[in-house]
């Protein structure tokens, strides 16, 4: 199954260095059999981008908490498209995160497809989206609106060899 899972920039290097998405259990997204029954009128494809774009919304969380932490954080959301055995990911039952799954296994950097990432011009993007988190959770229309505005830039494709590139 095509899970896609939520980074950032530092947790990509983590990846590439230790050859594993870790440690679990970790959350993704993915066309799941709910996602499926909600968006009926879609085909796969189309299936495929909500769930990159709800792991794209993911990662401005991840920016946020790795901030708070301490981690210097570019502000480029992440996705890494990873292939992941059935029997490793479970779905849940919540409408409202209808393609969300969870793996119960890391996964290896062999089971990584490919990495979307911001290109650097969506930066003022995703900061003030990323800045905007707080006032969103708490309901504000606009931030809401802000945030909502970093999907308005497309992740760039790289192949798991241009890794070493994007985080250099």
């Amino acid at each position: 199954m095509r899970v896609y899972l939520p980074c950032t920039l530092p947790a990509l290097a983590r990846v590439a260095t230790v050859g594993e998405l870790g440690p679990a259990p970790l959350t993704g997204y993915a066309v799941t059999p709910a996602l499926v029954e909600w968006y009926a009128s879609g085909d796969t494809e189309e299936l495929e981008y909500v769930a990159l774009t709800e792991a794209a919304r993911a990662s401005l969380r991840m920016i946020a908490e790795d901030r708070a932490d301490g981690v210097k954080a570019p502000a480029r959301r992440v996705v890494i498209a990873a292939e992941v055995p059935d029997d490793e990911v479970n779905g849940g039952a919540d409408l409202e995160e209808r393609a969300r799954v969870r793996l119960s296994t890391a996964v290896p950097l062999s089971r990584i497809a490919a990495v979307h990432v911001d290109e650097e011009a969506a930066t003022p993007d995703v900061e003030a989206a990323v800045s905007a988190l707080p006032a969103a959770d708490l309901g504000d229309d606009d931030a809401r609106f802000t945030v909502d505005g970093a999907e308005a830039n497309e992740l760039l494709w790289y192949a798991t060899q241009e890794i070493p590139d994007l985080i250099g």
